[in-house]
């Protein structure tokens, strides 16, 4: 599960229990990156605001599986396997085609951005490189982004999506988080209501 101690849902109590009932799934699945932060749960309630507003609000205008694909390419870049897997899985769901799906996966994996359109490669170029190279960004990287036909507050969506996962990536890997008995690709998926934090 991790490598820090960790305190189970059936065991949870007070502030605890109010935040797992709020994040869990079927069977009170509570997803392992949450539960990591179950010794100090205002560190998992920052989390999931900062997840659910990022990447499953209502406002957002870039599509939410774009944003999914965003994180499946920076978890790819961190070596985030857990990441990866969760976050591919929805992406699939919300694309509704398993063969695109498939592709995107591959073209992330191998560099290539052969399913991807001009938009979406500019977005995946400045998502790679904020998260690889961060100190060279430059003016030239969010003027890329509009040339592509991006607006600024579709622009402030990918770079928040893009240092979303950087955290969450580094969440993972830094405590030894894995998928056992996690059910992969669950999400609160709620997005008219911000504060559904529910897994489905």
């Amino acid at each position: 599960m991790t490598w820090i101690n960790t305190v189970p849902y059936d065991e949870a109590e007070g502030r605890l229990k109010s935040l797992y009932d709020r994040v869990k799934g079927p069977d009170n699945n509570v997803d392992n990156i949450m539960m990591s932060h179950s010794l100090r749960p205002h560190t998992m309630e920052a989390h999931m605001t900062i997840y659910k507003y990022v990447l499953h609000h209502t406002a957002n205008q870039v599509p939410k599986w774009f944003l999914e694909c965003i994180g499946v390419l920076v978890s790819h870049l961190n070596g985030c396997g857990y990441c990866f897997d969760h976050h591919y899985s929805g992406m699939a769901r919300l694309v509704g085609d398993a063969t695109r799906a498939e592709a995107m996966k591959a073209a992330i994996l191998s560099g290539a951005r052969n399913p991807f359109d001009e938009a979406q490669t500019a977005a995946l170029a400045y998502a790679e490189k904020l998260n690889d190279r961060c100190a060279e960004m430059v003016q030239g990287d969010v003027q890329a982004l509009r040339d592509a036909g991006w607006s600024d507050g579709e622009i402030l969506e990918i770079n928040q999506v893009t240092a979303y996962f950087g955290y969450a990536n580094r969440t993972v890997l830094g405590l030894g988080v894995n998928t056992e008995g996690d059910i992969i690709g669950l999400s609160p998926n709620n997005s008219n209501d911000p504060d559904d934090w529910g897994h489905q």
